[in-house]
């Protein structure tokens, strides 16, 4: 009888002085060291040393931040503003859920190219330098396909929400709710 093949997640302590604990390797490493893990598609779990709270998107989006203040930023400062703008709306589990959706979508797109360039290179995928050539050639034609999905994004997202609107309204018409009178005062 085999038994399944455990999968263990990378456990990493972060103690008070802020140092990261890498408890596989039993050496600290660093946020560089960290976005490595995270390029190697390593899972891993970045906890408080103390408390056991989990720090790990804490820790992602201070690679993040890194990366977007050393080099060319991946987001203007309209997205950041935007995304800003939907913590505490309504709307806040959707966005997240949509951008995800997106990114994903995103990833798909650019594993189909790699798989489909194999044949290119003696069987072997493309390499950054690669992608990097292919995209100063391909780059106007990628971002038409790149718009055009973007559209349809955007018609697929509005849809969604006259359609959760129009149930709303289906749901709560048959409440007698009696708007205020414009012109009354309050007082």
């Amino acid at each position: 009888m085999t038994t399944p093949k455990k999968i263990s997640v990378r456990l990493i302590k972060k103690y008070p002085n802020r140092r990261l604990y890498d408890t596989q390797t039993s050496s600290y490493i660093t946020l560089t060291d960290v976005k490595a893990l995270v390029l190697e598609n390593e899972e891993f779990a970045v906890i408080d040393a103390k408390s056991d709270e989990d720090l790990t998107r804490s820790i992602l989006l201070q690679i993040i931040l890194e990366e977007e203040s050393n080099g060319t930023p991946m987001f203007s400062s309209a997205a950041l503003s935007q995304i800003i703008r939907y913590y505490g709306h309504a709307m806040q589990g959707m966005m997240g859920s949509y951008l995800e959706k997106n990114i994903q979508a995103f990833i798909d797109i650019q594993n189909k190219l790699t798989e489909n360039s194999k044949g290119f290179y003696e069987g072997k995928p493309f390499s950054p330098e690669m992608w990097a050539q292919f995209m100063n050639v391909q780059g106007p034609m990628m971002q038409g396909m790149m718009s055009n999905y973007i559209e349809q994004s955007k018609t697929l997202f509005v849809q969604m929400q006259e359609k959760m609107q129009s149930q709303s309204k289906n749901m709560f018409g048959t409440f007698p709710f009696v708007p205020p009178d414009k012109d009354s005062d309050p007082k």
